[in-house]
């Protein structure tokens, strides 16, 4: 079966972000296939690059990083909702006359056109949000 999440939750304002990094786990470990992960509302926080938790808690963006290597599974996040939320990657950022960026691969910024195609390429699309 091929899965898609679609995650609308900061990493550490909710738990919709460490139930969908479980969600993934589990898709992966019985053999599915997971086709993406999209990164919506303030769930591109999940793609910051410049996170820094506590060593106690749970990194949960290098979690994603990790995931999205290990498994070849693409980690996209909303461009527009990155934007707006002074998330960019280095071609954003110079393009806005930046001097960083605070997303970089494996996650990529992408339109809600690839929302729509995974949604269409999926057997189910699991959304975690708060």
């Amino acid at each position: 079966m091929r899965y898609a999440i679609l995650l609308m939750g900061a990493p550490y304002s909710h738990q919709a972000s460490h139930s969908a990094l479980r969600f993934a786990r589990a898709v992966l470990a019985r053999g599915h296939r997971l086709e993406a992960v999209f990164f919506y509302h303030d769930g591109v926080h999940n793609a910051a690059r410049l996170a820094s938790p506590p060593q106690d808690e749970p990194h949960l963006v290098d979690a994603w990083a990790s995931l999205g290597v290990e498994h070849a599974v693409p980690l996209q996040v909303c461009i527009a909702a990155a934007l707006r939320r002074g998330l960019l990657d280095a071609r954003e950022a110079s393009r806005h006359g930046k001097t960083g960026h605070s997303v970089e691969a494996p996650f990529e910024l992408t339109g809600l056109g690839q929302l729509v195609d995974l949604g269409l390429r999926s057997d189910r699309l699991v959304t975690f949000g708060p």
